[in-house]
């Protein structure tokens, strides 16, 4: 089981390389700015509009940005993120995968007389899109999340969500593509085509990390539209942790403090693909090589109560005539490992849902496939929502009345 999430990383790699041969469209960026500079603590941020020389510094490097737009008007430079006030034992916290005894160990702990419930969203590329229904459904019902922790995309969109983000809002980026497209601008293809060229500073000394995209440009998207105070975790509506795994000691972590597009950033670092983030003295990349479902990552922040939304590919049997196209194997191989570490995980939630994103793409930008997801995802929470009113019901938590809500509607 070790060998086979050891190898995870290399499998994500080799799937997105298969999303040469479709047209795919992801994000380039720009600087790769470390947030905190060797012996500082991971850092708050502030928005600040960039200096003229910063300003030509980014053009020299990154497509460029009209006037008026995002990008253009809120931007995040090195020099405008202070020291956090959190120290890292309480901010930058070690965690663990799941194994099949923690499930033992949760059924006999003792529940409080009003149990916190939490949040647990994985990743899983574009088929992110079918966390927005979801999210709107437990929020129509009335439910209130203590702790959110997201993996990959789940952090995205978890720390968007618990910083007050619209749902509305959320729902359009994935459903005209922006989301996906800002992930990476530049296609697989090119950036693959244009590789050795991107080794020429390496030969001038330069210390660049592995990896073809750095995700800098994405991480300015995410925060674009943030005001000061929710761009950092620890003002953030709901208490959010971002799970990504440290190259350095290879642990994964909780990211709970200082600038949420760093953490998010960090989160959804694909190896090989996206470039490692520097945060601290910690080199961080997706959290999905280890906890994709982070289900005793939110119990671990405090959570009694925990509703979890796994939407990795299900694992179903398959006829031997599908995996004769190229690729095929890869990509089967990968939604084994995910189904398999996510397997432990779902068992230590109260209640998983799981939308069937069939074969959608981890890096699909087609608003077809978005729709397909944002379905799957309706269709998934409207079946668990029995469940879950039933669960919440027996801790004596209570939600909106269906009935009332339907005797409201007919007046």
């Amino acid at each position: 089981m070790l060998a086979r999430r050891n190898s995870l990383s290399s499998l994500l790699l080799a799937l997105t390389m298969v999303g040469a041969l479709c047209p795919q469209a992801w994000a380039d960026e720009a600087v790769n700015a470390n947030p905190n500079p060797p012996g500082n603590q991971l850092s708050e941020v502030t928005v600040t509009t960039e200096s003229k020389d910063a300003a030509k510094k980014d053009d020299a490097q990154e497509p460029e940005v009209k006037p008026g737009s995002q990008l253009d008007l809120k931007v995040v430079t090195p020099e405008s993120v202070p020291v956090s006030t959190v120290p890292d034992a309480v901010g930058i916290i070690e965690t663990f995968a799941a194994e099949p005894h923690d499930v033992e160990i949760w059924k006999k702990k003792t529940l409080p007389a009003r149990p916190k419930i939490g949040l647990a969203l994985g990743g899983g590329g574009a088929r992110g899109a079918a966390h927005v229904p979801v999210l709107r459904a437990l929020d129509k019902e009335g439910i209130k999340f203590d702790y959110i922790a997201g993996t990959s995309i789940g952090s995205v969109v978890g720390g968007l969500y618990a910083a007050g983000v619209s749902l509305d809002d959320l729902e359009d980026e994935f459903e005209n593509g922006k989301l996906m497209r800002n992930f990476m601008t530049v296609s697989l293809a090119v950036r693959v085509a244009v590789a050795p060229v991107l080794l020429v500073p390496r030969l001038l000394n330069s210390k660049e990390y592995d990896g073809l995209y750095r995700g800098n440009k994405f991480r300015k998207y995410l925060v674009s539209g943030l005001s000061c105070h929710d761009m950092n975790i620890e003002n953030l509506k709901i208490p959010f942790a971002a799970v990504s795994l440290n190259l350095l000691d290879g642990k994964p972590y909780l990211i709970r403090k200082g600038n949420l597009g760093f953490a998010m950033q960090a989160s959804s670092a694909v190896p090989g693909l996206r470039k490692p983030v520097e945060i601290g003295d910690k080199l961080f990349v997706d959290g999905g090589a280890l906890c994709n479902l982070p289900v005793k990552q939110v119990r671990q922040m405090g959570a009694d109560f925990v509703i979890a939304v796994n939407i990795d590919q299900r694992f179903h049997p398959q006829p031997k005539e599908k995996f004769r196209k190229i690729g095929s194997v890869t990509k089967r191989m990968l939604n084994w490992d995910l189904w398999e570490m996510d397997k432990p995980q779902s068992e230590l939630a109260d209640v998983t849902i799981h939308p069937d994103t069939g074969d959608v793409s981890l890096i699909s930008t087609k608003k077809s496939d978005a729709k397909i997801c944002a379905e799957a995802g309706e269709a998934a929470v409207k079946e668990a929502l029995p469940l879950i009113r039933e669960k919440l019901k027996n801790l004596g938590i209570a939600l909106n009345s269906p009935s009332s809500q339907s005797s409201e509607n007919s007046q």
